[in-house]
């Protein structure tokens, strides 16, 4: 059944595709048959990952746009259309951490960035996803957004990165529910310590809630790619509306 959806399903776009758990999932969409389309705001670093994709035969092509910007985003959704014709998979993953400080010191501009990369770029883009799902011909698409463990469990002293990331739960199950009818899944996917510049020093030493530094366990980011591969290649008629892929022996339930 997957791979009947497949042949149906084949143009996909991965915000901040360029790098990290990104990338990981760019190349497992490309290696499964699908046309990918990387987007951010770094040009160098797209056409980067662009360049040793097509190396390895896969087809994957970039368009830079800052998906905080309505604009911008409009036209990369526009330029998808007038190279692909239709749209069928939009990955939400693009997404930054704040500097690790209590709340009442968080900078605003600190903020500011991590609410406009991790939750108005996820919005902008799934308007834009929801419009052309509905306009097109067969109806319907699928959106996988990015969460995290700390969708549900924030970490200490990341209160702009837990406040976007439970967000994106609801912008989740706001896009789930107003989907439905129109052929539209929307899920999400909760990391728990995909390897990536990220979590670099989580794998060496990050504060716990009962106040120690400890090591964290990380995953291979290849994992996640695998289970958005598979949320992406079910039919329509069929959500994962949330699925948690982490490292067995990473703190948790509590964070402790």
């Amino acid at each position: 059944m997957a791979d009947h959806a497949q042949k149906k399903v084949s143009v996909a776009l991965v915000t901040g595709g360029g790098t990290g758990v990104g990338l990981a999932i760019t190349t497992a969409l490309a290696k499964s048959g699908w046309q990918v389309v990387i987007t951010g705001r770094r040009g160098p670093v797209l056409q980067d990952a662009v360049a040793r994709l097509g190396r390895d035969g896969m087809a994957v092509t970039a368009l830079v746009a800052d998906l905080a910007d309505p604009q911008a985003v409009q036209r990369l959704f526009d330029e998808i259309v007038v190279r692909h014709g239709r749209f069928d998979l939009l990955v939400n993953n693009a997404g930054i951490n704040a500097p690790p400080v209590p709340l009442e010191e968080v900078d605003f501009a600190d903020w500011n960035a991590v609410v406009g990369s991790n939750l108005t770029s996820a919005f902008l883009c799934t308007q834009q996803a929801v419009r052309l799902f509905k306009s097109q011909s067969p109806k319907g698409g699928r959106i996988i957004n990015n969460g995290s463990v700390s969708a549900t469990t924030p970490r200490p002293n990341s209160a702009p990165y837990a406040a976007t990331k439970h967000a994106i739960t609801g912008l989740t199950k706001a896009t789930s529910l107003e989907g439905r009818t129109h052929n539209i899944a929307c899920g999400q996917i909760d990391i728990g310590n995909a390897a990536s510049e990220m979590t670099d020093t989580i794998s060496k030493g990050v504060l716990q809630a009962d106040g120690r530094i400890a090591a964290e366990a990380t995953i291979d980011p290849r994992d996640v790619a695998d289970a958005v591969v598979y949320m992406a290649g079910l039919p329509l008629g069929t959500n994962v509306l949330t699925i948690t892929v982490m490292a067995n022996t990473m703190p948790f339930v509590g964070r402790g």
